[in-house]
């Protein structure tokens, strides 16, 4: 269809007198990558739990597909096709990648507790299937998740668990991916890796849309089409990475006024 697959308009929230996110409109088309940057505190997570429904905004409205989504439980949001990762590490541990992977999919399958539990045959078809699709997932990914695919996720290490937590986010079948910070405590080489395997997966996915919020500036020249700068909630900047990094207002917001102006 016509037009963005994802819309926020005047989006804003209260927590009491603090104004967290304060009248932020974003737009994103399909296949697009836009990354959202900003200072620590300046609200892009807060964002994010907006638009995947784990905070209902005070103002403003968000539409995937042209249908209003705004104040949706999470879950809803999710099957109507936003997936999404967190900061912190979300993954079962004591579960396999596979398992972990198969968990993604819970909003696209029709098993229930029950089913799980009594294991009749068509649960038992439809988990093969999820297995097996979780398998294709971690290759495209990561063809070495792949390789370790039965062993537990708690044996990885940190960059494995983010590529893990991707994999996951991608089983749902989303219209849009929001990775919160993906290359969170990665090395450089680390995050060279993590860069090419976004590339990757957007070769092999390319009508899916991304919102990225990322503090390592390789990472952000090096996938986005659009930059969009938060702080103090409110949308400061946006444009392509080269045009929003000489914005002064964007200087001064990550060194200080007397800094950018030096």
């Amino acid at each position: 269809m016509s037009g963005p697959v994802l819309e926020a308009r005047n989006l804003s929230i209260r927590f009491g007198g603090l104004v967290a996110v304060a009248g932020v409109d974003l737009s994103l088309s399909a296949g697009e990558v836009l990354c959202i940057i900003g200072p620590n505190g300046a609200g892009k997570s807060t964002l994010f739990n907006l638009i995947s429904g784990i905070y209902r905004p005070s103002s403003g409205s968000v539409h995937l597909d042209g249908r209003a989504i705004t104040g949706q439980p999470a879950h809803r949001i999710a099957a109507a096709g936003i997936a999404r990762t967190f900061q912190s590490s979300r993954l079962f541990t004591d579960l396999t990648l596979v398992d972990n992977v198969v968990i993604g999919m819970h909003c696209r399958t029709r098993s229930g507790v029950l089913d799980a539990l009594l294991r009749p045959r068509h649960a038992r078809a439809e988990l093969e299937a999820a297995a097996e699709r979780a398998g294709e997932l971690l290759r495209l990914v990561s063809p070495d998740l792949y390789q370790r695919r039965h062993t537990l996720a708690g044996a990885l290490p940190q960059a494995d668990r983010r590529r893990l937590e991707i994999a996951r986010a991608l089983a749902s079948e989303p219209k849009v991916i929001m990775l919160d910070e993906p290359s969170s405590g990665m090395d450089d080489r680390d995050t060279d890796a993590l860069i090419e395997d976004i590339h990757m997966t957007m070769a092999e996915r390319p009508g899916l849309s991304y919102i990225i919020i990322e503090h390592d500036m390789r990472l952000v020249a090096a996938l986005p089409e659009r930059v969009m700068v938060i702080d103090y909630g409110a949308k400061i900047a946006e444009g392509p990475f080269a045009e929003v990094r000489q914005d002064r207002r964007v200087q001064e917001a990550y060194l200080g006024q007397r800094a950018a102006h030096a």
